[in-house]
């Protein structure tokens, strides 16, 4: 499946239905005039040069009909982080897959206090410099057969690249993550299967597309099954949010906890009552985030899990087999194997170990390091970093990152269970993040960041019920706002850095 040339066939078929509903410049594009606007900026694009081209755009409309102008162009997406840090992301992106040209946008740029690089070119001067010839000769292709029309766009492989995205960074410097269009649209096939969504369901795009769960969520999910999206730019206005869910009534929603905590907080009853299915992803969800949605909106929020190595879904709860707390069963085609960190040897039922992941949606690689690939990629099986196990009834349970276990008196501590027992006995307006901190005397310290003053002694005598004694935070240090990366996921090196230097001051 070659998804830029599967986007003409369901263009062609959708014909006047709304392809994009993009709430931040009021512009609705038909699937007509997208496949007519992509034509063209194919076009332009063929100008530059050959291999890779840096995207760097608001969720949008313009956003999308730019992937796919690179991709029938022949050109490769490269999607850079603009959230935070986006000179720096952008100089690391264009050094690390070596390109020169970004395509961007005169607003982001003056949003977001970026300065223009060489090699950046504006989006909106490409679309005010075109002809009425141009428009008119794109027109009159995108009105030919389905045959005709594929002969002018990059015919491709299904194992060539779709896109680089790059890793979150939260723990160490970002990996250039190579995704393929059978990896994309395996996972589209995959999830949208498992969960029960049709070209009559409405997507409400809010994840930006450099996060993989945005790309393949929100960008090609709606353009593989003919869906229509409804966009805005920025996830973090929650108001602004709510009040277009309940002027557009989209039916899907998916979102990490940190924006959905905003959402509920900034609603009205009735904002969200189109909404039929609500996914949480890309971090742990709080049980009190699921009561809450429950409690005010009548909504049952589901929790799934991915990575960007595998497109990203692995496993999801439904609405017909839900068990909260855990992360869910395996979608369709994806396999996934508990390895015992220690033996290799695969885990038995409730046994904690790696999670080993094999299937189509798993990446070609990363790109330009044959050697991480090698680390991470065994025997077919992508090795997530993340650690887990099954249920008696195949239910996949998230333990945490392996690298989020801490030794303890010779004890291993999981910094996620310690986070979720907290969690429990804080305050609902108060965050917290547990980090590891050197200590001579046993090796690591275990610290609680949380967002607001609370009772420590009292919490922990609470926590101290389920908790072993080696496992309690035993400092409490209040970080008023936890840095959270451009997907909405916390920050683990930057609270790290914080707390050191409060300890250390």
């Amino acid at each position: 499946m070659i998804l830029h040339r599967e986007f003409i066939r369901v263009a062609k078929r959708m014909g006047s239905k709304l392809a994009f509903v993009d709430r931040t410049t009021d512009r609705r594009i038909t699937y007509d005039k997208a496949l007519i606007a992509s034509l063209i900026l194919a076009k332009r694009f063929r100008r530059y040069k050959k291999g890779f081209l840096g995207i760097m755009l608001p969720t949008s409309a313009g956003a999308a009909l730019s992937v796919l102008g690179a991709l029938m162009s022949g050109r490769t997406p490269v999607m850079i982080n603009y959230s935070t840090g986006a000179e720096n992301n952008a100089l690391y992106a264009r050094k690390k897959c070596n390109f020169k040209t970004i395509i961007t946008s005169k607003r982001l740029l003056e949003k977001i206090g970026c300065p223009k690089l060489d090699g950046m070119v504006f989006l909106e001067d490409i679309m005010d410099d075109l002809s009425g010839i141009e428009k008119l000769k794109a027109a009159i292709v995108s009105k030919m057969p389905v045959s005709l029309i594929m002969k002018r766009v990059k015919k491709g492989d299904e194992n060539d690249d779709i896109v680089i995205l790059f890793t979150s960074g939260s723990e160490k410097d970002p990996k250039a993550v190579e995704l393929t269009h059978k990896n994309i649209a395996s996972n589209v096939e995959s999830f949208s299967k498992a969960i029960g969504i049709t070209d009559s369901d409405v997507m409400y795009s809010i994840l930006p597309f450099f996060h993989v769960f945005g790309f393949t969520v929100n960008l090609w999910a709606p353009l593989y099954l003919g869906m229509t999206s409804v966009m805005y730019a920025n996830p973090l206005e929650y108001a602004n949010i709510c009040k277009i869910a309940r002027d557009e009534r989209p039916t899907v929603c998916a979102a990490t906890p940190s924006f959905l905590w905003g959402y509920l907080r900034k609603s009205e009853k009735g904002d969200f009552d189109s909404i039929r299915l609500l996914v949480a992803g890309a971090d742990k969800c709080p049980d009190a985030l699921r009561k809450e949605y429950k409690d005010k909106h009548g909504i049952t929020l589901l929790e799934g899990y991915g990575t960007t190595e595998t497109s990203p879904a692995i496993s999801t709860n439904t609405h017909e087999h839900n068990r909260p707390g855990s992360i869910g069963k395996l979608i369709p085609g994806v396999e996934v194997m508990i390895e015992n960190y220690k033996t290799g040897d695969e885990c038995i039922t409730g046994e904690v170990g790696r999670i080993m992941v094999r299937g189509d949606n798993v990446m070609k690689g990363y790109f330009d390091d044959v050697e991480e690939t090698a680390m991470r990629i065994r025997h077919g099986w992508y090795d997530t970093g993340d650690m887990g196990f099954f249920d008696e009834d195949g239910y996949l349970w998230h333990s945490g990152r392996l690298k989020r276990f801490v030794k303890i008196g010779g004890e291993m501590v999981s910094l996620v269970k310690v986070e979720d027992v907290l969690e429990k006995h804080l305050p609902p307006d108060i965050s917290c993040c547990i980090v590891e901190i050197p200590d001579q005397t046993k090796g690591a310290r275990i610290v609680a960041a949380v967002t607001n003053e609370v009772d420590d002694k009292k919490i922990l005598k609470k926590m101290g019920e389920e908790l072993p004694n080696i496992a309690l935070p035993r400092t409490f240090l209040v970080i008023e706002e936890l840095p959270k990366m451009g997907s909405g996921k916390i920050d683990f090196r930057g609270v790290t850095d914080i707390v050191q230097g409060q300890l250390s001051g």
